[in-house]
């Protein structure tokens, strides 16, 4: 840090081909229900990434991380200081430190590696409260399409955690052994769902001609959870197959309106836990520092590797 009075951070420059780089910036300034902590390390998330290929100038990225307390909330409401936490921020929090209310972040055994840490917010939360939409999964039948995806591979452990009868649907045949890694008892290559139907609950992130097909393959009751549409956001389906199958739901999914009905502190928690006994575990497919932020959303926003991408804040 070359000046005391800044911190570093990641911000959006369109006069620099990459967007994406370190500038000095004001020091965050918490609120009486925030706390401000060092950032060790932060994941990256293909929306976030999207974005920064169009956001204005001086726009700051970043929704999941884990560092260390340096500031306690001075309502009293938080962890107190040197607690090592996971947390996540609607923005900004590629950063060298961040000021975060203290119903966002969930405290970490030491057993947890920050960089494990830091896989978690946006995509292991959208997978376990997608999961919940479906009840009670003991002995169910749960289709997670995508599976390969950030949030599918959560999915497909959660779900098999809940006792669910898991299947995993993915592009290409390549892809099979890496979801059965994440617990999945069945795997489908292509877009043929009705080997294993029905299916009580659906978590879908690809839309296109994906969703009537599996739309159609709910039980009676049964719920269709809609979080992304990589394949398609224009979609038809057969509207009498739908209805006339009786009681079935379709669930527009988005992570930062599901954080206003329950704390990501709450969810956190239980995802932290999770990991610490060997429950869950994220598959982290890129480390690297900080400074090489542009060329790994470039290599994610092209698909040119599976897992997570974590980065490291160099000191």
């Amino acid at each position: 840090m070359s000046n005391s009075n800044k911190i570093r951070a990641i911000i959006i420059d369109p006069a620099v081909p990459e967007r994406l780089v370190i500038r000095e910036v004001e020091p965050p300034v918490a609120l009486p229900n925030e706390v401000i902590v060092k950032v060790a390390a932060f994941s990256l998330n293909r929306g976030e990434v999207r974005r920064s290929l169009t956001a204005e100038a001086g726009w700051r990225p970043g929704w999941d991380f884990a560092g260390t307390i340096e500031t306690e909330a001075k309502d009293g409401s938080g962890l107190p200081v040197g607690t090592r936490v996971v947390g996540f921020l609607p923005a900004g929090a590629w950063a060298e430190k961040v000021a975060v209310p203290t119903h966002a972040l969930a405290p970490l055994p030491d057993a947890v590696e920050f960089k494990v840490a830091a896989t978690l917010p946006v995509a292991g939360l959208t997978a376990l409260l997608s999961l919940e939409r479906g009840g009670l999964l003991l002995d169910r039948s749960v289709l997670i399409t995508g599976a390969s995806g950030g949030v599918g591979y959560f999915a497909s452990q959660l779900a098999a955690e809940a006792g669910a009868i898991v299947t995993a649907q993915v592009r290409h045949p390549e892809l099979v052994e890496f979801v059965k890694a994440a617990k999945a008892d069945r795997v489908i290559v292509g877009d043929q769902f009705d080997q294993y139907a029905p299916y009580d609950l659906v978590l879908d992130s690809v839309g296109g001609e994906v969703l009537p097909k599996a739309l159609e393959q709910l039980s009676s009751d049964g719920t269709y959870v809609l979080f992304g549409a990589t394949a398609g956001a224009n979609i038809t389906f057969n509207a009498s197959r739908f209805y006339g199958k009786g009681g079935l739901s379709l669930y527009g999914f988005i992570l930062f309106h599901e954080l206003k009905k329950q704390p990501a502190a709450v969810g956190l928690a239980r995802l932290v836990k999770l990991v610490a006994n060997g429950s869950l575990v994220p598959h982290i497919d890129v480390e690297a520092p900080w400074s090489e932020v542009a060329q790994v959303s470039h290599q994610l926003n092209d698909r040119q590797f599976l897992g997570k991408a974590v980065l490291h804040i160099e000191p």
